[in-house]
């Protein structure tokens, strides 16, 4: 089976809800992978290295969920509760925010993973941030 028609039966077969945890993981899972580096970065131009190095495109793709989440809850034929929306939309606006902050050199990228993985374990009901296996605690990257 070739790898698109592999990436089609699981797209076919995952629940909306399954597709959107799986997107979550893997972002935040990107994400991760460069908080340490950029939380231990002591200037701006260490930091600019660690977003040149693929946290930008972390960020990016995070900006594009969030900016698709937005819009699909802002639509009038989403289902889900006003004011659940509205807190959504809220959370979308400040993720924007705070990766417009994070993309300048300023601080907020753990920020963003707490949200993420916060979001992450209502839509997989797992614990949010890390999970615990045999080997000690696994990001989400690792889980999946």
């Amino acid at each position: 089976m070739s790898i698109n028609a592999y990436k089609r039966t699981i797209r076919e077969s995952e629940s909306p809800r399954q597709i959107e945890a799986r997107v979550f993981a893997r972002i935040t899972g990107a994400m991760e992978t460069y908080c340490t580096a950029y939380d231990a970065a002591d200037s701006n131009e260490a930091r600019s290295a660690v977003l040149a190095d693929g946290l930008r495109d972390a960020l990016a793709d995070n900006r594009r969920l969030w900016i698709t989440l937005r819009d699909d809850l802002a639509d009038s034929a989403n289902t889900f509760p006003p004011a659940l929306r509205a807190q959504l939309i809220s959370i979308a606006l400040w993720v924007d925010r705070q990766t417009q902050q994070v993309l300048g050199g300023g601080s907020g990228l753990r920020a963003l993973i707490e949200v993420n993985s916060s979001i992450l374990a209502g839509l997989s009901s797992r614990p949010a941030l890390t999970t615990v296996s045999d080997h000690g605690t696994q990001s989400h990257a690792e889980t999946l």
